[in-house]
């Protein structure tokens, strides 16, 4: 064969020697070489430019930030059991809640500030007031409810300005539910899938949660003749911490699987166990009176409370990391849209 004729092959994109079938002859080895072959088609990978999330993941560190979603829950459900005590006439009950709604507003804040870097950053946020923004409203609901919880604490510590103390109370009392759960209205208005997805339900975890933690931090400071309350809370609170949350896995979707892995999925359990457990031994330790009991109760319902927060908080952050949880969703609702 001669230069030209390699030259000519190689253009026609033969090789020297061959000739690449055509027609029926071409369908044939095709089909023969085919036989007992499965097409396959790769999975999809959901990635972004250069390996990067869709999403920024939260930059919040998580003692600071889960810290403080849980520290307001305990502070705002705190100062309703302790009006509720106060108006009951259960000093011993109210007396500690008082002062964990102030000691846990404090530390609240106090995990804000470290996490902002600087306190000037908390003050810049009070230069507005927006009412469309969590993050302003919520500023501004714990300028006002600190304030409230520390006077009452003083008053009733101090034994003097009843009448300035009981209004502090009642005032913390009116605050506390927001405070207790407008943290979950700030993780839902945020585009972290696991959170988002859950805007209708979280709220309620949270409140439960709340209610979880108040009570057993009153179980385990308050005499237990006095407890009724907040054995009383820790039931109710139990139920709808665990009900919600339930509810909210199973309504979330493909968003719901972080929940069901890794470390959030190893704290949201024992925040399950914990909260249920110490929900009985808190209505057990009112039948028996057994004061271990009731310090018991209270350290599971605590934990269970703080568990639950962490695990949230993490849930959220791995959502944000992988892109499926924000592409899936999406493209099924533009396939809802469109069919």
């Amino acid at each position: 064969m001669s230069g030209s004729d390699v030259t000519r092959d190689g253009l026609r994109g033969g090789r020297p020697g061959r000739e690449a079938p055509t027609g029926a002859r071409a369908g044939r080895r095709r089909r023969r070489r085919g036989r007992g072959e499965q097409p396959m088609v790769p999975e999809a990978e959901f990635s972004s430019y250069y390996g990067k999330p869709v999403l920024n993941k939260p930059t919040w560190k998580a003692l600071d930030i889960a810290g403080y979603l849980y520290l307001g829950g305990l502070a705002g459900a705190s100062s309703l059991l302790a009006a509720g005590g106060s108006l009951s006439g259960r000093p011993g009950l109210a007396r500690p809640a008082k002062l964990g709604a102030a000691g846990a507003i404090s530390l609240s804040l106090v995990a804000l500030v470290h996490d902002l870097g600087r306190p000037a950053r908390f003050l810049h946020m009070l230069r507005v007031f927006k009412p469309t923004s969590p993050m302003s409203v919520g500023s501004w609901l714990l300028v006002g409810y600190a304030p409230l919880t520390m006077a009452a604490a003083a008053a009733d510590v101090a034994g003097r300005y009843r009448l300035a103390g009981s209004a502090a109370t009642a005032g913390a009392a009116v605050l506390g539910p927001a405070v207790a759960t407008y943290t979950a209205v700030l993780l839902s208005d945020t585009a972290v899938p696991s959170w988002h997805e859950g805007y209708r339900q979280l709220p309620y975890v949270f409140a439960g949660s709340a209610a979880a933690a108040a009570s057993g931090l009153a179980l385990a400071a308050a005499p237990a003749g006095q407890a009724g309350p907040a054995r009383r809370m820790a039931a109710l609170g139990a139920a709808l911490e665990l009900g919600a949350f339930r509810l909210m896995k199973g309504r979330l979707g493909l968003a719901a699987e972080p929940y069901d892995t890794g470390r959030p999925h190893r704290l949201l359990r024992a925040a399950e166990a914990l909260t249920a457990g110490g929900a009985a031994l808190a209505v057990l330790s009112g039948r028996v009176r057994d004061r271990r009991l009731a310090l018991a109760a209270g350290a599971a319902l605590l934990s269970g409370s703080a568990a639950l927060r962490f695990g949230v908080f993490q849930a959220g952050v791995d959502s944000a990391e992988d892109p499926k949880y924000t592409v899936v969703p999406q493209r099924e609702r533009l396939a809802a849209r469109g069919g």
